[in-house]
Protein backbone atom coordinates (compact mmCIF):
# COMPACT_ATOMS: atom_id res chain seq x y z
CA UNK A 1 0.00 0.00 0.00
CA UNK A 2 1.53 3.49 -0.94
CA UNK A 3 1.98 6.04 1.64
CA UNK A 4 -1.74 7.76 0.22
CA UNK A 5 -4.11 4.82 0.18
CA UNK A 6 -4.52 5.26 3.88
CA UNK A 7 -8.03 6.33 3.37
CA UNK A 8 -8.15 2.22 2.64
CA UNK A 9 -7.93 0.87 5.61
CA UNK A 10 -10.93 -0.88 7.63
CA UNK A 11 -12.74 0.67 9.99
CA UNK A 12 -12.19 4.37 9.56
CA UNK A 13 -14.92 5.50 11.45
CA UNK A 14 -13.17 4.19 14.39
CA UNK A 15 -10.06 6.29 14.51
CA UNK A 16 -11.18 9.01 16.25
CA UNK A 17 -11.90 6.48 19.32
CA UNK A 18 -8.67 4.37 18.91
CA UNK A 19 -6.42 7.35 18.81
CA UNK A 20 -7.84 8.01 22.34
CA UNK A 21 -7.20 4.41 23.23
CA UNK A 22 -4.14 4.69 22.23
CA UNK A 23 -3.08 7.48 24.15
CA UNK A 24 -5.21 7.06 27.56
CA UNK A 25 -3.71 3.23 27.38
CA UNK A 26 0.12 4.15 26.19
CA UNK A 27 -0.13 6.41 29.22
CA UNK A 28 -1.62 4.31 31.85
CA UNK A 29 1.36 1.87 30.75
CA UNK A 30 4.20 4.57 31.31
CA UNK A 31 2.59 4.96 34.94
CA UNK A 32 2.81 1.13 35.48
CA UNK A 33 6.67 0.67 34.13
CA UNK A 34 7.52 3.67 36.02
CA UNK A 35 6.92 2.63 39.28
CA UNK A 36 8.20 -0.28 39.06
CA UNK A 37 11.10 1.34 37.83
CA UNK A 38 14.44 0.77 39.98
CA UNK A 39 12.86 -1.77 42.20
CA UNK A 40 13.71 -5.45 42.55
CA UNK A 41 12.29 -7.14 39.86
CA UNK A 42 12.74 -10.40 38.85
CA UNK A 43 14.42 -10.64 35.22
CA UNK A 44 15.79 -13.67 32.80
CA UNK A 45 16.92 -13.53 29.16
CA UNK A 46 14.44 -15.17 26.22
CA UNK A 47 16.13 -16.61 23.53
CA UNK A 48 19.58 -16.27 22.91
CA UNK A 49 20.35 -12.55 24.71
CA UNK A 50 16.98 -10.48 25.10
CA UNK A 51 16.28 -9.71 28.35
CA UNK A 52 13.10 -9.27 29.93
CA UNK A 53 11.96 -9.10 33.23
CA UNK A 54 8.17 -9.51 35.38
CA UNK A 55 7.84 -5.20 34.72
CA UNK A 56 7.87 -6.11 30.97
CA UNK A 57 5.07 -8.77 31.39
CA UNK A 58 2.55 -6.50 33.63
CA UNK A 59 2.87 -3.61 30.98
CA UNK A 60 1.86 -6.06 28.06
CA UNK A 61 -0.91 -7.51 30.15
CA UNK A 62 -2.31 -4.33 31.03
CA UNK A 63 -2.11 -3.18 27.40
CA UNK A 64 -2.89 -6.41 25.66
CA UNK A 65 -6.51 -5.62 28.65
CA UNK A 66 -7.37 -2.30 27.18
CA UNK A 67 -6.59 -2.57 23.62
CA UNK A 68 -7.90 -5.57 22.92
CA UNK A 69 -10.49 -5.76 25.03
CA UNK A 70 -12.50 -2.49 23.04
CA UNK A 71 -10.97 -3.76 19.97
CA UNK A 72 -11.42 -7.80 19.68
CA UNK A 73 -11.75 -7.86 16.11
CA UNK A 74 -7.87 -6.14 15.44
CA UNK A 75 -5.21 -8.38 15.43
CA UNK A 76 -2.21 -8.46 18.07
CA UNK A 77 1.68 -8.65 18.35
CA UNK A 78 3.80 -8.03 21.04
CA UNK A 79 7.17 -8.82 21.87
CA UNK A 80 6.31 -10.23 25.18
CA UNK A 81 3.41 -12.29 23.95
CA UNK A 82 3.20 -15.74 22.05
CA UNK A 83 2.79 -14.80 18.40
CA UNK A 84 -0.77 -15.95 16.86
CA UNK A 85 -0.58 -16.66 13.21
CA UNK A 86 -4.39 -15.38 13.23
CA UNK A 87 -2.92 -11.44 13.00
CA UNK A 88 -1.99 -12.45 9.24
CA UNK A 89 -5.61 -12.12 8.37
CA UNK A 90 -6.22 -9.23 10.26
CA UNK A 91 -6.48 -5.29 8.39
CA UNK A 92 -5.91 -3.60 11.62
CA UNK A 93 -3.30 -4.78 14.10
CA UNK A 94 -1.75 -3.60 17.07
CA UNK A 95 1.94 -4.21 17.45
CA UNK A 96 3.20 -3.33 20.94
CA UNK A 97 6.56 -3.00 22.79
CA UNK A 98 5.70 -2.77 26.70
CA UNK A 99 8.97 -1.63 27.42
CA UNK A 100 11.61 -0.67 24.60
CA UNK A 101 15.37 -0.72 25.79
CA UNK A 102 14.71 -3.30 29.18
CA UNK A 103 18.68 -3.56 29.11
CA UNK A 104 18.52 0.09 29.88
CA UNK A 105 15.43 -0.09 31.93
CA UNK A 106 16.72 -2.90 34.50
CA UNK A 107 20.31 -0.52 34.41
CA UNK A 108 18.35 2.02 35.69
CA UNK A 109 18.76 4.58 32.89
CA UNK A 110 16.04 6.71 31.80
CA UNK A 111 16.27 6.02 28.25
CA UNK A 112 13.23 3.34 27.72
CA UNK A 113 10.03 3.59 26.53
CA UNK A 114 6.59 2.20 25.87
CA UNK A 115 5.97 1.61 22.38
CA UNK A 116 2.63 0.70 20.57
CA UNK A 117 1.47 1.36 17.52
CA UNK A 118 -2.00 0.11 14.80
CA UNK A 119 -0.61 -1.10 11.45
CA UNK A 120 -3.13 -1.56 8.42
CA UNK A 121 -2.40 -3.48 5.38
CA UNK A 122 1.66 -3.74 6.56
CA UNK A 123 1.98 0.02 7.62
CA UNK A 124 1.43 1.67 10.54
CA UNK A 125 -1.23 4.28 10.54
CA UNK A 126 -1.34 5.27 14.26
CA UNK A 127 1.82 5.45 16.62
CA UNK A 128 2.88 6.12 20.06
CA UNK A 129 6.36 6.46 22.07
CA UNK A 130 5.98 7.35 25.34
CA UNK A 131 9.34 7.82 27.29
CA UNK A 132 7.19 8.43 31.33
CA UNK A 133 11.22 9.45 33.00
CA UNK A 134 11.16 12.27 30.73
CA UNK A 135 7.67 12.84 30.44
CA UNK A 136 8.19 12.82 26.45
CA UNK A 137 5.25 11.56 24.73
CA UNK A 138 5.21 11.34 20.66
CA UNK A 139 2.25 10.43 18.93
CA UNK A 140 1.38 10.56 15.16
CA UNK A 141 -1.44 9.70 12.62
CA UNK A 142 -1.06 9.14 9.37
CA UNK A 143 -1.06 12.60 7.46
CA UNK A 144 -1.83 14.36 10.46
CA UNK A 145 1.89 15.11 11.42
CA UNK A 146 3.84 14.19 14.50
CA UNK A 147 3.80 15.72 18.40
CA UNK A 148 5.53 15.70 20.73
CA UNK A 149 3.29 16.31 24.16
CA UNK A 150 0.79 17.66 21.60
CA UNK A 151 2.97 20.22 19.70
CA UNK A 152 4.18 19.51 16.18
CA UNK A 153 7.78 18.43 15.31
CA UNK A 154 9.62 18.18 12.17
CA UNK A 155 12.98 16.47 11.44
CA UNK A 156 15.69 18.29 10.51
CA UNK A 157 16.37 19.88 6.69
CA UNK A 158 19.44 19.44 4.90
CA UNK A 159 21.68 16.51 3.73
CA UNK A 160 24.71 17.85 5.75
CA UNK A 161 26.44 14.82 8.10
CA UNK A 162 27.83 16.43 11.33
CA UNK A 163 28.15 13.11 13.10
CA UNK A 164 27.50 14.10 16.76
CA UNK A 165 23.93 14.70 15.69
CA UNK A 166 23.65 10.86 13.96
CA UNK A 167 22.88 7.97 16.07
CA UNK A 168 23.51 4.25 15.44
CA UNK A 169 26.09 0.94 15.28
CA UNK A 170 29.75 2.68 15.14
CA UNK A 171 30.56 0.26 11.86
CA UNK A 172 27.48 2.11 9.91
CA UNK A 173 27.40 5.58 10.97
CA UNK A 174 31.52 5.35 10.13
CA UNK A 175 31.09 4.32 6.00
CA UNK A 176 29.33 7.96 5.98
CA UNK A 177 32.64 9.27 6.74
CA UNK A 178 34.68 9.79 3.52
CA UNK A 179 37.04 11.95 4.85
CA UNK A 180 38.31 9.33 6.99
CA UNK A 181 39.34 10.66 9.70
CA UNK A 182 38.41 10.34 13.21
CA UNK A 183 34.56 10.77 14.18
CA UNK A 184 32.76 11.99 17.15
CA UNK A 185 29.82 9.85 17.70
CA UNK A 186 26.58 10.33 19.36
CA UNK A 187 26.10 8.74 22.81
CA UNK A 188 24.29 5.43 22.32
CA UNK A 189 20.03 5.27 23.54
CA UNK A 190 19.18 2.19 24.70
CA UNK A 191 15.85 2.00 23.52
CA UNK A 192 15.45 2.11 19.68
CA UNK A 193 12.16 3.52 19.13
CA UNK A 194 13.14 6.43 21.72
CA UNK A 195 16.27 6.76 18.89
CA UNK A 196 14.07 7.56 16.04
CA UNK A 197 11.77 9.89 17.79
CA UNK A 198 15.35 11.98 18.36
CA UNK A 199 15.20 12.36 14.45
CA UNK A 200 11.66 13.32 14.35
CA UNK A 201 11.95 15.93 16.92
CA UNK A 202 15.35 17.23 15.22
CA UNK A 203 17.64 16.69 18.45
CA UNK A 204 19.47 13.87 16.00
CA UNK A 205 19.80 14.63 11.92
CA UNK A 206 19.80 11.05 11.22
CA UNK A 207 19.79 7.18 13.13
CA UNK A 208 19.87 4.09 12.21
CA UNK A 209 19.08 0.37 13.29
CA UNK A 210 21.26 -2.20 13.20
CA UNK A 211 20.22 -5.60 11.87
CA UNK A 212 17.53 -8.18 13.61
CA UNK A 213 15.57 -4.93 14.67
CA UNK A 214 11.33 -6.31 15.30
CA UNK A 215 8.75 -4.53 14.56
CA UNK A 216 7.58 -3.96 17.97
CA UNK A 217 10.82 -1.74 17.87
CA UNK A 218 10.04 0.13 14.82
CA UNK A 219 6.40 0.91 13.95
CA UNK A 220 5.36 3.53 16.16
CA UNK A 221 8.28 5.48 15.69
CA UNK A 222 8.38 4.61 11.92
CA UNK A 223 5.40 6.74 11.17
CA UNK A 224 6.26 9.22 13.85
CA UNK A 225 9.33 9.70 11.61
CA UNK A 226 7.78 10.13 8.57
CA UNK A 227 5.18 12.30 9.89
CA UNK A 228 7.54 14.56 11.02
CA UNK A 229 8.80 15.23 7.33
CA UNK A 230 11.42 12.10 7.94
CA UNK A 231 11.72 9.14 5.93
CA UNK A 232 12.72 5.76 7.32
CA UNK A 233 13.27 2.69 5.22
CA UNK A 234 15.98 -0.03 4.49
CA UNK A 235 19.24 1.22 3.48
CA UNK A 236 18.15 -0.14 -0.07
CA UNK A 237 14.93 2.73 -0.33
CA UNK A 238 12.23 -0.01 0.72
CA UNK A 239 9.16 0.90 2.40
CA UNK A 240 9.33 -1.44 5.80
CA UNK A 241 6.20 -3.94 6.23
CA UNK A 242 4.98 -4.54 9.28
CA UNK A 243 2.72 -7.60 10.05
CA UNK A 244 4.43 -10.11 7.72
CA UNK A 245 4.80 -13.94 8.92
CA UNK A 246 8.66 -12.48 9.46
CA UNK A 247 9.00 -9.56 11.50
CA UNK A 248 12.76 -9.10 11.55
CA UNK A 249 14.30 -6.34 9.68
CA UNK A 250 17.45 -5.62 8.71
CA UNK A 251 19.64 -2.83 8.48
CA UNK A 252 17.44 0.57 8.63
CA UNK A 253 17.89 4.08 8.40
CA UNK A 254 16.05 7.63 9.57
CA UNK A 255 16.47 11.02 8.92
CA UNK A 256 14.65 14.25 7.31
CA UNK A 257 13.49 13.57 3.71
CA UNK A 258 16.63 15.20 1.94
CA UNK A 259 19.30 14.11 4.32
CA UNK A 260 17.85 10.44 4.13
CA UNK A 261 17.63 10.02 0.37
CA UNK A 262 21.06 11.62 0.45
CA UNK A 263 21.93 8.60 2.93
CA UNK A 264 20.47 5.60 0.92
CA UNK A 265 22.76 7.01 -2.19
CA UNK A 266 25.90 6.82 -0.59
CA UNK A 267 25.10 3.34 0.26
CA UNK A 268 23.48 2.18 -2.94
CA UNK A 269 26.91 3.40 -4.22
CA UNK A 270 28.94 1.39 -1.50
CA UNK A 271 27.03 -1.08 -0.57
CA UNK A 272 27.23 -2.98 2.61
CA UNK A 273 29.45 -6.12 2.22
Amino acid sequence: MADGDAGKIEHPGNFARDAALLTDTVREAGRLALSLFRTELKNWIKGASSPVSEADIAVNDLIADRLRSATPEYGWLSEESADDEARLGKNLVWIVDPIDGTRAYLAGREDWCVSVALVADALPVMGAVFAPVSGEFFFAERGRGSRLNGAAIQATSGTALDFPRIAGPKPLVERLNRSGGEISLHPRIGSLALRLCRVAEGRLDAAFAGGQSRDWDLAAANLIVQEANGSMTALSGDTILYNRREVTHGVLVAAGRDRHASIVEQFRSCPLP
